[in-house]
């Protein structure tokens, strides 16, 4: 059989057919997955949070937002650098742990840029001091051992409530960001620990006073409105809300999540739940 050459223009046909058929297949396999896949299928939105009580608050909004068309996914941490960090780095969308004066140090102290999910302040976790070794503040020995938290927004959340119990005196008293530095009278000789919030509970035997965040206080079986000695009310200015970096901030999935906060089911829910160690700012 002899062969014989086939000309240039017909292997152009050629390569040119085999292109088009391979396109072709190209498009009918992504056509078929396309329809292989559920229509409006909802969009994951990935939040941290704090067990007790921020995840138990987006768990029971969870349903509403799968009806909107968002599944929420909740990461639990038990610290408060995590959360921050994971949502600067990408590894979720959001977190709801915070104040916005702990957020605010945290930008500057790691350079982040972490921003507030607008109108996104949803309860007021009032802060706490507790003890083993006392049933009052006027049995508070001079010399006494006082746990405060080391991060500077709590640690000076918590300076500002023993100013108020009358147990020491800063230099400015609106100063909510104030450091041991600005203490200018301590006239029981109390003796602040720093230590990291999430630990508080734990060394609870060890001093005569804790002042522990009701986040701890809760995972640790405290009530804060029969166990805390004293307590800050409701007119805290240290609302926890929703932060996420500046390019989602505004996004339709974080802005169903700040709706569905703050309906009416959620507020009765932190309401019956939490019986007044949680408060609402809306």
């Amino acid at each position: 059989m002899v062969a014989f050459p086939l000309s240039k223009a017909t292997l152009q046909r050629s390569a040119a057919a085999i292109i088009l058929i391979a396109v072709i297949a190209l498009i009918t396999m992504a056509s078929a997955q396309h329809r292989s896949q559920p229509s409006g299928s909802p969009q994951i939105l990935t939040v941290a949070a704090s067990a007790i009580p921020h995840a138990e608050i987006l768990e029971f909004i969870k349903p509403q937002l799968r009806a909107e068309g968002v599944d929420l996914r909740i990461k639990i941490f038990t610290d408060y650098v995590q959360p921050n960090l994971q949502v600067a780095e990408r590894q979720v969308d959001a977190n709801f742990f915070q104040h916005k004066p702990y957020l605010d140090a945290f930008n500057r102290e790691h350079g982040t840029h972490l921003a507030v999910v607008p109108g996104s302040a949803v309860h007021v976790e009032p802060f706490g001091a507790y003890s083993k070794k006392i049933r009052s503040v006027a049995q508070l020995a001079d010399g006494a051992v006082v746990a405060v938290p080391n991060d500077p927004s709590n640690s000076a959340r918590a300076l500002l409530l023993l100013q108020k119990q009358g147990l020491l005196q800063l230099k400015d008293p609106t100063n909510i960001l104030a450091t041991s530095h600005d203490v200018i009278a301590n006239p029981k000789h109390l003796q602040i620990r720093e230590l990291e919030a999430a630990t508080l509970p734990r060394v609870l035997a060890d001093v005569d006073l804790a002042l522990i965040n009701t986040n701890y206080a809760l995972a640790a079986g405290l009530a804060p409105t029969r166990d805390a000695l004293f307590i800050e009310g409701a007119d805290s200015p240290y609302a926890n809300l929703v932060a996420a970096r500046a390019d989602n901030v505004d996004s339709p999935a974080l802005r169903k999540l700040v709706s569905a906060l703050h309906s009416p089911a959620t507020k009765q829910f932190i309401q019956s739940r939490y019986h007044g160690a949680v408060v609402t700012t809306f």
